[in-house]
């Protein structure tokens, strides 16, 4: 097989990965989408021009399935930020409970003896 058809096929299960929603542990999605981008960057390094018509029909249809890649990638890549904030926020108020007056200043109510 040509590694321009083993590039459209990690490609397609790269994008079957990413639809699927269902997925409750992102750690072992992202760990998936990981290796196959790694497969992909392999396949991209071992291709080689002239290619044939075979190659060049798939490629058109790469074209496309690249464009919805990179759409389900900025979407995961969204929803990973979004819970990274949501994280912060959270223990920004759980430290924020703890000690409520830590952001105020310590200068309040200073008193300087003057007298010798």
């Amino acid at each position: 097989m040509s590694e321009v058809k083993d590039y459209y096929q990690v490609t397609v299960e790269l994008i079957k990965l990413l639809e699927n929603e269902q997925s409750n542990d992102r750690d072992v999605k992202i760990a998936q989408m990981e290796e196959l981008l790694e497969k992909r960057e392999g396949f991209i390094d071992k291709m080689k021009p002239p290619f044939s018509q075979e190659d060049q029909q798939t490629g058109r249809k790469l074209v496309e399935l690249e464009k919805k890649l990179a759409k389900l990638l900025a979407i995961e890549k969204e929803a990973i930020k979004r819970d990274i904030q949501t994280l912060h926020k959270k223990k920004q108020s759980q430290t924020k409970y703890h000690n409520p007056y830590e952001s105020l200043s310590a200068t309040d109510g200073v008193f300087y003896d003057k007298r010798k």
